[in-house]
C-alpha cells in the first residue's frame, strides 16, 4: 500500500511516460500509459485496502476485512477524508458485534469525517440509534433513527428502522 500522495507521484511520472511515448510515436504504448496512470488515481480515491476489505465483509468474513484493514498502518497520512470516514465506519461494523461501546466511537468519528452515499452514513446513523437504544438513551436514539430515515431515499433500511421502532416502544 503506497501513501496517498505517493500516488498522486506515480501517475505524474507514468503520465509523464505516455507524453514521451507519444512525442516517439509509439501510439500504442502512449494510450497503455495514459490509462495505468488512470489507476494509480482511482487508487487515490478509492483506497485498495478499504476495497478489499468490503469484499471480505459481502461474504460475511470478518476476521480476513479486519486483516485488510490493519495493512493500513497511518490512517490519517495515508487516506484521503472520506476514506478515513469508510476506514472508521467498516472498523464500527466490526467491533459493533463485540464492543458497543468502541463501535460507538468509531460510527461517530466516520459520521463526523463522512461518508460519500447516504446509503452508508444512513446505516452508520442506524447503527448509532441501535447503540443509543441499548444505553436507554431514547431522545438520542429517536433522533439519529429520523436523520437515518431522511438519508434512506431507496427504503433500504426501511424493516429495521420498523423493527427498532417497535423495541424503542418497549423502553
Amino acid at each position: 500500500m503506497f501513501n496517498k500522495n505517493i500516488k498522486l507521484v506515480l501517475a505524474g511520472a507514468v503520465l509523464g511516460v505516455a507524453i514521451w511515448q507519444f512525442v516517439e510515436g509509439n501510439i500504442g504504448n502512449g494510450i497503455m500509459f495514459i490509462l495505468l496512470s488512470l489507476i494509480f488515481v482511482f487508487l487515490y480515491f478509492k483506497n485498495e485496502m478499504i476495497l478489499l476489505a468490503f469484499l471480505r465483509l459481502r461474504k460475511q468474513d470478518f476476521s480476513g476485512a479486519k486483516k485488510w484493514l490493519d495493512k493500513i498502518k497511518n490512517p490519517e497520512a495515508a487516506l484521503t477524508q472520506k476514506q478515513q470516514g469508510y476506514y472508521w465506519y467498516l472498523h464500527g461494523l466490526m467491533v459493533s458485534q463485540t464492543n458497543i461501546t468502541q463501535a460507538e466511537k468509531f460510527f461517530k468519528r466516520a459520521i463526523k469525517l463522512g461518508l460519500s452515499m447516504d446509503q452508508d452514513l444512513a446505516m452508520a446513523k442506524l447503527n448509532l440509534a441501535g447503540i443509543a437504544m441499548t444505553k436507554r438513551r431514547k431522545r438520542e436514539a429517536t433522533n439519529l433513527l429520523a436523520e437515518a430515515k431522511k438519508l434512506d431515499k431507496h427504503g433500504m433500511l426501511k424493516d429495521q428502522m420498523k423493527m427498532m421502532k417497535q423495541q424503542m416502544k418497549k423502553i
